[in-house]
């Protein structure tokens, strides 16, 4: 079950739905959604359910065993995804997107900082997924320890034959992708005359580093990120700020990986001291308590699995 049903089906279950930085989602009790009774009948506007604007609402063990249970993970995964989703949404809520619930509706920033949630429609079949799992396939040669990659792996058995043919055509996409992108850099290379602009850290103009060159013109595509050349200094922090960095590559795996993420479109920034290794990274308001936990959260979205994750002040 998804992460976006399991919250519909803890709001219907529970009639109210708390989520962090966000507010609370309730559902009249006096709405009965029968999942047996409505296969013949239109879904029908969720108009029982109410939201209430409240930033100050923190994390619910309550909801986040309800996702480990539902999603097989262990509780701390579980608190990452769901951080993640919340994070997720209040980016999109921040650049002006609707931040959409599955089974619930949806919600948009107004410009008073607060928000406007408009109904959805109550999907009753998310009640008709599988109950709670409770049997976790136990690998380990120790009682009470669980496989860890099985439970990040959590998938349905599959005919054997199928894994190694998925691997293989993994890798042959891979491959193709690289030698794409390494044929339109050559190419944008020997077409058009080389332009620097510099990467910044932070807004402030006071302290960002000063364009070796003129802005590209506003007709360029500012995201082809194969015509910059990233600082040879570390830009300074903003204090109560953290530096998460999510990859170290080299050039070219650094440049293919930075344009992909701002597409999405995503904050992600990318530095380098010696124009041989670059670092992708967030910068975000934290404390030194949940820098950990970002971390975590961040690593599960943006880094490669060969890759690790770190924070830096």
């Amino acid at each position: 079950m998804k992460l976006t049903q399991i919250l519909a089906h803890y709001l219907y279950s529970n009639k109210r739905l708390d989520l962090p930085g966000i507010g609370s989602f309730i559902l009249d009790p006096s709405v009965i959604i029968d999942a047996d009774n409505d296969k013949q009948h239109k879904p029908e506007p969720a108009d029982g359910i109410r939201f209430e604007y409240n930033t100050a609402i923190k994390e619910n063990p309550g909801l986040v065993e309800y996702i480990a249970a539902k999603s097989g993970k262990m509780i701390s995964l579980a608190s990452a995804d769901l951080d993640s989703h919340i994070w997720l949404g209040q980016q999109f809520l921040n650049i002006g997107k609707p931040f959409v619930l599955e089974g619930i509706g949806q919600l948009v920033k107004l410009q008073n900082g607060s928000f406007e949630f408009s109904a959805g429609t109550i999907q009753s079949e998310i009640l008709k997924e599988p109950a709670t799992s409770t049997h976790v396939p136990d690998n380990s040669t120790h009682a009470g320890e669980v496989d860890y990659k099985g439970l990040l792996n959590h998938h349905k058995s599959t005919v054997q034959w199928k894994k190694p043919a998925a691997i293989l055509l993994t890798l042959a996409g891979i491959g193709v992708a690289i030698w794409g992108g390494y044929t339109v850099y050559k190419r944008n290379s020997s077409e058009q005359p080389r332009q620097v602009v510099t990467q910044t850290a932070h807004p402030d103009t006071s302290t960002a580093p000063v364009p070796s060159t003129a802005p590209l013109p506003a007709t360029e595509n500012m995201a082809d990120t194969t015509q910059a050349t990233i600082p040879t200094t570390t830009a300074i922090t903003p204090a109560g700020s953290y530096k998460f960095i999510v990859e170290t590559a080299g050039r070219q795996r650094a440049f293919a990986r930075y344009q992909k993420l701002k597409s999405l479109p995503s904050a992600i920034q990318m530095e380098t001291a010696d124009s041989v290794t670059f670092r992708l990274y967030f910068v975000l308001q934290a404390s030194t308590a949940d820098t950990a936990r970002l971390r975590d959260s961040l690593k599960l979205y943006y880094t490669p699995k060969w890759g690790t994750a770190y924070v830096a002040q």
